[in-house]
């Protein structure tokens, strides 16, 4: 094992909580590392929304010129489709602010922009392929961590004044602290694949639900990332009726995709989402804090972990820049930090659970009668079309939005919003990663 020294900071996993953590707190002029156990970013199917506060967050870090640039595609409208077509029943084009679209954004090009800002400053560090194995403590204190080198296989440790896990659902650190869990029973688990865009083909995203059967297509350009809903832990027992029976699914739910599912030749390019919802009792031991998945990891449902997520690491940053930079963060400091984004927290797992419920269940279970009409909610959406405003809201922007500390901003630089859909489409496509 070799020593490999001290940061002020470290934090665990690269993606966008670790690595907007890892620049702001570089901008308050605090030393920090940041540990990826992947050699790049390049994980297909991962979430791909940039919403409106966290573009807003870019403006204020002077990023919004150069993520204007990333390939995208831009949707100012959610929509349903039912079985009497296409309805909205979301309507980002009244949000306050310079941003009203969600931009569906690769994520690895996402980390690479953040990546990319972070090393222009002193005292930050990246490193790839370095998978976190454990936990350092001296005197019940998280001191900082054990990591291994994926590629050479060479072991060692970081010490570090805090160490903050940004490493998901399955956190290694969370693990080791022993932090309690609640867990929320979550009706279903999602297969992600691919199905080609066709021109004419409806723009955005679009959600499908009907009896037994639930579908989301996220608009990608040249195709459609598409999530399909089976009941929880049924992942095996659909695998064994095929894949053309999977095809016959899926065309039977959306009849417009029927002419492309021949595409997906084998079950073994569609990945499963081991869907879970819960949040942590407490966030934080002596020297350790989780965010992010680690602190309460979220139903795709909305789209929104990865905006929760990044508004959970610009409050740390802002709570914990100075204790950092002072050499000591109390347990205290750390507490600030669930205390600060406790409630924007309940309150969207609180819906996501109520859609569970609501609709998934019944959706996924059979329970609901096609030809029953459209559903209550939206046919009051319809009816009135100002209430489109409030999923808007809560998508884009969430409760209790965050915003960068005045030691991170950069000339803020809004990008007004071009032509829809104006980007060019995204052609490269990621390898694999389990």
């Amino acid at each position: 094992m070799t020593d490999q020294g001290a940061t002020g900071c470290v934090v665990i996993g690269g993606g966008p909580a670790g690595m907007v953590l890892g620049l702001l707190l570089a901008r308050a002029g605090v030393r920090v590392t940041v540990l990826e156990k992947h050699g790049d970013f390049l994980r297909d199917f991962r979430g791909d929304t940039v919403h409106p506060s966290t573009l807003t967050l870019l403006d204020e870090l002077g990023l919004g010129e150069e993520f204007a640039k990333v390939p995208q595609r831009r949707v100012d409208r959610l929509r349903v489709q039912l079985a009497d077509g296409i309805v909205p029943i979301g309507d980002l084009r009244h949000l306050p602010g310079g941003h009203k679209h969600i931009a569906l954004v690769p994520q690895w090009d996402f980390l690479d922009l953040l990546a990319a800002a972070s090393r222009r400053e002193p005292g930050f560090e990246l490193r790839m392929n370095t998978e976190v194995t454990g936990l350092i403590r001296e005197n019940g204190k998280v001191v900082g961590v054990r990591h291994r080198d994926r590629e050479t296989g060479i072991s060692g440790e970081l010490r570090a004044g805090l160490t903050v896990a940004c490493d998901g659902r399955n956190s290694i650190a969370r693990a080791a602290a022993g932090l309690p869990t609640r867990e929320f029973g979550v009706p279903m688990d999602v297969w992600w694949f691919r199905l080609p865009r066709q021109d004419g083909d409806p723009a955005g995203g679009i959600g499908r639900f009907t009896a037994g059967h639930a579908a989301v297509l996220i608009d990608r350009g040249e195709y459609f990332q598409t999530a399909y809903l089976i009941r929880k832990g049924s992942d095996a027992q659909v695998r064994t009726e095929g894949v053309q029976a999977f095809r016959e699914r899926i065309s039977a739910l959306i009849p417009w995709l029927a002419d492309r599912m021949h595409t997906v030749e084998s079950l073994e390019e569609v990945k499963l989402l081991d869907v879970r919802l819960n949040r942590l009792h407490r966030w934080h031991t002596d020297g350790l804090l989780c965010i992010g998945d680690a602190a309460h990891a979220m139903s795709p449902v909305f789209g929104v972990g990865i905006n929760l997520a990044v508004q959970d690491a610009v409050a740390t940053a802002r709570l914990l820049a100075t204790p950092l930079r002072r050499g000591r963060v109390r347990p205290a400091d750390l507490a600030r930090v669930r205390r600060r984004r406790w409630l924007p927290t309940v309150v969207l797992q609180s819906l996501q659970r109520f859609v569970h419920k609501r609709l998934l269940s019944r959706t996924l279970s059979s329970q609901i009668n096609p030809s029953a009409g459209m559903p209550k909610p939206i046919a009051l959406m319809q009816r009135f079309p100002i209430l489109q405003r409030i999923p808007a809201y809560v998508v884009g922007i969430g409760p209790r939005p965050e915003h960068a500390p005045t030691f991170a901003r950069r000339h803020p630089t809004p990008t007004p919003n071009p032509p829809h859909n104006a980007h060019p489409d995204v052609q490269k496509r990621p390898t694999h990663r389990p």
